[in-house]
């Protein structure tokens, strides 16, 4: 017989990354919820890396996430900054090592050319149409974002901060507390 885990779930963010016209904004919404319980509205889960010239955000446990932030930096340095070649690195090390292979989060990390959303079950995934999020709300943000980006002309941040209100609007686990990094 399987038990079930009966401890509040932690419930943290929506993060999503708009690339438009050469411009590529990541934003994040603030919201940590433990249970059904908003346990703080301001968390930063979009940041900078690389000396600013790469943008990362993260859903899932913060420890967890700063372990894999931490270990994407060292392989980005590992490979002089290439993007994909970290990214990818990072994805295998994450499916096999034993450690890595529990920690729960996802990430999206993006420089001037491309952009890919990591898991730990070995996915690097690429936008089709610019367009990345992870999080509790973040099919409520991609929609709202595909939208955004079929019938405006509105920029990346503009879409990117639009996209996370409308989300806030619907999705319990998203505040409208949003950080948003540009590149």
């Amino acid at each position: 017989m399987q038990t079930k885990d009966l401890s509040p779930k932690i419930r943290s963010t929506t993060v999503l990354l708009v690339k438009r016209d050469g411009q590529i904004a990541m934003a994040g919404d603030g919201q940590v919820t433990l249970g059904e319980t908003v346990i703080k509205g301001n968390a930063r889960k979009v940041r900078r890396i690389s000396n600013g010239n790469i943008l990362a955000g993260f859903a899932g446990s913060t420890a967890d996430a700063f372990s894999l932030l931490t270990r994407f930096e060292t392989k980005l340095e590992q490979f002089q900054g290439q993007l994909e070649r970290a990214a990818i690195e990072l994805s295998k090390d994450w499916r096999t090592d034993k450690y890595l292979r529990n920690l729960e989060a996802l990430l999206i990390v993006a420089d001037k050319t491309d952009a890919f959303l990591i898991s730990g079950k070995g996915d690097v995934i690429s936008s089709d149409d610019g367009l990345l999020s992870v999080g509790s709300g973040s099919m409520y943000a991609l929609a709202a974002a595909r939208a955004l980006m079929k019938h405006t002309e509105l920029t990346a941040r503009e879409i990117a901060e639009e996209a996370l209100r409308i989300a806030a609007e619907i999705c319990i686990y998203t505040n409208s507390d949003i950080a948003v990094e540009e590149i």
